[in-house]
């Protein structure tokens, strides 16, 4: 059974719907375009699964692409939570949703510590089991993975 068939906080949505694209365009790494085009879509090529929140007060974004740095698995492309459950719980049921769809593969995100106004960049991510694995070469984000 799914997980988005029961109880939980995840709904599937779509790249492009206007709600998971208004929390996109909220969270820091949200791409601007120069000449000031209006964003239709937002999660860029590949296999994607977009996630809103029941309540809709987040947003998760699964991606599976062919990685500029050489990272396999799948991509937390994003993650926004602004609701009142645990950021860790969200990530802990959208982990077992991805593996749902890909399973056995890794999982992986990137932080911009210097964009995260926390002490401990991706804290929650940490508290849902994940752990650092690394630095980029050319921007120094902070790589988080898990795996099943």
């Amino acid at each position: 059974m799914s997980l988005l068939t029961g109880t939980g906080h995840w709904m599937h949505s779509r790249d492009g719907d206007p709600y998971a694209l208004s929390a996109y365009e909220q969270h820091y790494s949200a791409h601007r375009y120069r000449d000031g085009r209006v964003r239709k879509l937002f999660v860029g090529p590949g296999q994607k699964m977009v996630l809103v929140s029941r309540d809709g007060l987040a947003l998760f974004v699964w991606r599976k692409f062919r990685s500029l740095d050489h990272q396999e698995g799948i991509n937390c492309a994003v993650f926004r939570n602004v609701g009142p459950v645990l950021s860790s719980e969200l990530i802990l049921e959208a982990d077992r949703i991805g593996w749902e769809r890909w399973p056995g593969e890794r999982h992986y995100t990137y932080v911009d510590q210097r964009k995260i106004r926390s002490s401990n960049p991706g804290y929650c991510v940490l508290k849902a089991g994940w752990s650092r694995c690394g630095v980029t070469k050319d921007q120094g984000l902070t790589i988080l993975e898990i795996r099943p």
